[in-house]
């Protein structure tokens, strides 16, 4: 596991070269590269961004030799290529916006086809006619539904504890065993996120400002804890310090090759567990990846074809049935530099790993989780490798 520790501590000395710069004191500023290891690292002294090119192109060609397996491989060849990516930013040479998207990010994707978010749309028209919702503009029955369902805001932490604590349940027997785990929820306002894991503190921080209905809660009840983000995370750490992981799996890198695949497990929560649980999860689902998709659409129109937020956001707004002030606070992490192409980690990963999930026969899914959570992975590598 030579190069992965490698890889771990040159992932480390260019974190610690892109806090060198003076930046804001914002969120997002402060979590650097790397926000979260779940393991010491000691970084590789770099004396600039030139050195650790030379560094990650002198790893990449040591791949084919020393790589322990072809996922390996293959996965290192990515993530390397994305951190070269990253570093031609932070030096300010000129990266296409789609650029960076195939080579961060490891997807295709440019702009989400009017075709896919109209299957949404239709989804979404069906389910509320099935709720006895429908009659009117798919706007106002939708409007109608989410007030009916909206869990109002004295209520959002405990409802969210409440489903946390079903889904370790539900983890627990049919996952892994997670009863010592547990990460509560707690209120913040003006921050550029609706939920956020906080794995250090054990801590979901959930923005008051966004409103929620049950459904979005029990949605971030699987992303940011179980079985997503604090359960991968804990994995992860348990596997390192076993010695079964390499040493680059306790990082987790900021709109890099990983991004996807973090983001995409802890979509795919739900259906993990067996816990879309009728027309209004249903609905839910196609409502989020239609809102997702948008906003990878909304990255595009701002980097790739130059649009100013204020014209973005009506068509964001219009085509994800949002008002503006919503619509807008959820763009807001739009202009920041490094996290620009991570929008499209969160509904590219959604698609990557739940269209190999839908593969999966009930007798092998065991088989697959160990595979999804004990190997870094890509959207290339995961469909390449699993078998």
């Amino acid at each position: 596991m030579k190069i992965g520790t490698e890889l771990a501590e040159l992932t480390a000395g260019i974190d610690a070269l892109y806090r060198r710069t003076p930046r804001s004191d914002g969120f997002l500023d402060q979590e650097g590269l790397i926000p979260v290891a779940v393991a010491e690292v000691k970084a590789r002294p770099l004396a600039d961004y030139d050195a650790a090119v030379d560094a990650l192109l002198a790893l990449h060609d040591r791949l084919d030799g020393e790589a322990e397996s072809a996922l390996r491989r293959d996965y290192l060849g990515e993530m390397i290529d994305s951190l070269l990516t990253l570093v031609a930013t932070f030096k300010e040479e000129d990266v296409s916006f789609a650029d960076r998207v195939r080579r961060q990010i490891r997807v295709p994707t440019q702009k989400v086809s009017e075709d896919t978010l109209d299957g949404y749309r239709h989804i979404i028209r069906d389910k509320l006619n099935e709720m006895g919702f429908g009659g009117g503009p798919l706007a106002e029955d939708l409007g109608r539904w989410e007030a009916s369902v909206l869990v109002p805001r004295d209520q959002v932490l405990d409802t969210m504890r409440d489903l946390t604590l079903e889904a370790r349940q539900r983890v627990s027997a049919t996952m892994y065993p997670m009863d010592d785990q547990w990460m509560d929820p707690v209120g913040v306002s003006d921050k550029p996120f609706s939920a956020y894991c906080d794995y250090p503190s054990r801590k979901v921080l959930m923005n008051l400002d966004f409103p929620y209905t049950r459904f979005s809660l029990k949605h971030l009840s699987t992303h940011e804890v179980f079985p997503g983000h604090l359960v991968h995370l804990a994995l992860r750490e348990k596997y390192v310090a076993q010695g079964t992981m390499p040493l680059d799996g306790a990082q987790v890198v900021t709109s890099s090759a990983s991004s996807a695949l973090f983001e995409g497990i802890a979509d795919n929560g739900m259906y993990f567990l067996d816990w879309i649980e009728g027309p209004e999860d249903e609905l839910g689902v196609a409502l989020q990846r239609l809102r997702g998709a948008l906003r990878c659409n909304a990255a595009w129109m701002m980097h790739a074809e130059g649009k100013t937020l204020d014209e973005i956001v009506p068509v964001i707004a219009e085509g994800g049935f949002q008002d503006s002030v919503t619509a807008r606070s959820r763009l807001a992490f739009l202009g920041h530099r490094l996290r620009a192409p991570f929008v499209y980690a969160y509904w590219c990963g959604d698609m990557a790993v739940h269209d190999v999930w839908a593969t999966v026969p009930t007798e092998r899914r065991a088989e697959f989780w160990a595979y999804l959570y004990s190997n870094m992975l890509t959207p290339t590598t995961l469909k390449k490798h699993w078998v």
